[in-house]
């Protein structure tokens, strides 16, 4: 049997692995779409962003699908 302690670890493992695999496709193809200022931004400013992108995946994949549209 799982423990509690188990199975949120192991959430929380799944989410920030999914996070990275997006993060890493966000900053190469997605960011120039959600923000039009970030076309043809260096990798260092790619790099200052994959931390967050990671721990924010799901709003950013709605952002990236969006277009970038404000709410």
């Amino acid at each position: 049997m799982v423990s509690f302690a188990e199975l949120i670890v192991s959430a929380l493992g799944l989410y920030a692995g999914i996070g990275i695999i997006f993060a890493l496709l966000f900053v190469t193809f997605g960011v120039a779409r959600v923000d039009p200022a970030a076309k043809g931004a260096p990798w260092g400013f790619r790099l200052i962003i994959l931390p967050g992108t990671v721990a924010l995946w799901p709003l950013m994949l709605m952002k990236w699908i969006g277009g970038g549209r404000r709410a």
